[in-house]
């Protein structure tokens, strides 16, 4: 199993909900391989029947698997540990306090693992407390330095920050993306991502010298009709992520 994910040397990695293995395939086409699929574990009722069903996501997509908790369910963070030491996927998806559990599970530092963190309303500060219990409890609004430095003693890769709701939190999103390029870490905005303010919530992030930015864009791009992911959409959104980074002097490696 390829473990080492094949965006590592991309700025911009999409991602995007696939319903099937077929719209799996569809996208990651579209997308010519700059995504990962995100399949969701709060699908599955139990961890044999999750991960007989991943392997086949990964079959068809070089491993671009991005194994999800569910609309960020806190309760569904030890299944996605479980089965991801079993699957080795490329992207994990956890809140803030799975991720220690998942990186030590997984037994090795390439998958990229995500914590979720929450807007606050205060510019510079996040919510830390999205654990089972811990998101029970009274908010923990702590820096977004302190957090990204938990997080890398923690063995994460990047901020998930949701939810987002759009550029709702524009001022804030933009102190947390400063702070994930000054301390060379990964960012991956969640939440109201649609085609119309898609770029300019990457710009942000490429202007704050984000490293890695991996957007997840999901229900603006889902058909109504039949629950999947629109190829053609995503070749739009892999079509102004490249417009962004020619603009910006980058290129996709």
């Amino acid at each position: 199993m390829n473990v080492t994910p094949n965006y590592l040397n991309q700025r911009v990695c999409l991602n995007v909900l696939a319903n099937s293995v077929e719209n799996a395939e569809a996208c990651y086409e579209a997308a010519e391989g700059h995504v990962v699929l995100g399949v969701l574990s709060k699908n599955y009722p139990t961890d044999e029947a999750a991960i007989e069903d991943m392997k086949r996501y990964q079959a068809v997509t070089n491993n671009a698997l991005s194994v999800g908790l569910g609309a960020g369910d806190p309760n569904q963070s030890a299944m996605v540990t479980r089965i991801s030491a079993v699957l080795q996927p490329q992207h994990v998806n956890q809140v803030f306090t799975g991720a220690a559990a998942s990186r030590a599970l997984l037994g090795q530092s390439e998958t990229v693992i995500n914590a979720l963190v929450s807007p606050t309303g205060k510019v510079g500060f996040v919510n830390i407390a999205t654990g089972p219990l811990s998101s029970q409890q009274v908010a923990a609004d702590v820096p977004v330095e302190t957090a990204i430095a938990l997080l890398k003693d923690m063995g994460a890769s990047s901020v998930k920050y949701f939810p987002m709701k759009g550029l709702a939190h524009k001022d804030e999103f933009e102190a947390v993306a400063k702070a994930c390029g000054a301390n060379d870490f990964y960012l991956e905005p969640t939440g109201g991502i649609d085609l119309d303010n898609y770029e300019e919530i990457l710009q942000i992030a490429v202007n704050a010298g984000v490293k890695k930015i991996i957007p997840h864009i999901y229900s603006s791009i889902i058909d109504a009709h039949t629950g999947d992911t629109r190829p053609e959409d995503v070749k739009t959104l892999l079509a102004i992520t490249k417009k962004v980074l020619a603009a910006s002097g980058q290129m996709e490696g």
